[in-house]
């Protein structure tokens, strides 16, 4: 019987690239004959994402899509919070609506998992020879600092604790009681995963598209206030 694959994709106002990230999605093949379920989330966008995604399902019919949407924007971290516990898959894993990061790499971070491995994950975006595109600096260093931070009270030697691409078994990441609305996800997420008795954590190296503010790039400096908030919140004050 074939393994699936739960992808989570939050949508906040991305009706310009929604439908391109699906047709990277619905394009992968991946290994083993692991079958997909996308599970889109429609956090309370004001632009176009709506109607595009609903040309979408119905242009492609035969596509595994399960579509909820927010009667108001609550953030990436309660979309995330939605698509999980929507999720049926052996596997799950978080993908943006944007073109930052490559679905053809899927198979990269199941590789270690579907091989018996590794029960969560990363793809860094700091490691490894693939293509990364040069923006700014200032985030580099903080993601870097964060990165770092978590760790330090973790103590798991990771290189990128912000990257999107996180792969879980589905049911780890279903019985985490997970609290964060916005970007503090990635810290809380990191946070109790760490804490699981005889976790295996993998990190492989991924590509980075990343885009401009311009281009419709929302996470700021706020966010990495708090994220410093959630690392302390979930890994020193929880416990």
């Amino acid at each position: 019987m074939s393994q699936k694959l739960s992808i989570i994709i939050p949508a906040y106002n991305e009706a310009k690239t929604i439908h391109l990230i699906l047709d990277k999605v619905k394009a992968v093949v991946l290994l083993n004959d692991i079958q997909k379920e996308i599970i889109i989330v429609n956090d309370f966008s004001t632009d176009g994402t709506t109607q595009a995604i609903e040309e979408y399902q119905v242009a492609h019919p035969n596509l595994n899509i399960q579509y909820c949407s927010h009667e108001k924007n609550k953030g990436k971290g309660a979309a995330l919070h939605t698509g999980i516990q929507k999720a049926t898959g052996d596997f799950l894993i978080i993908q943006d609506a944007d073109l930052e990061y490559d679905p053809e790499e899927y198979n990269l971070l199941l590789k270690p998992m579907i091989q018996g491995n590794a029960d969560v994950v990363y793809g860094s975006r700091f490691i490894g020879g693939k293509p990364h595109r040069i923006l700014f600096y200032w985030h580099s260093i903080g993601n870097r600092w964060l990165t770092n931070l978590s760790n330090m009270f973790t103590d798991l030697n990771l290189t990128d604790m912000e990257t999107c691409y996180k792969l879980f078994k589905t049911e780890i990441i279903q019985n985490l009681a997970l609290k964060e609305n916005r970007f503090g996800f990635e810290p809380e997420v990191t946070a109790k995963i760490s804490r699981i008795k005889d976790v295996r954590i993998y990190e492989v190296g991924i590509s980075y598209y990343g885009r401009t503010y311009e281009e419709g790039k929302k996470i700021g400096w706020r966010d990495g206030f708090r994220a410093i908030w959630c690392i302390l919140k979930y890994n020193l004050w929880a416990k």
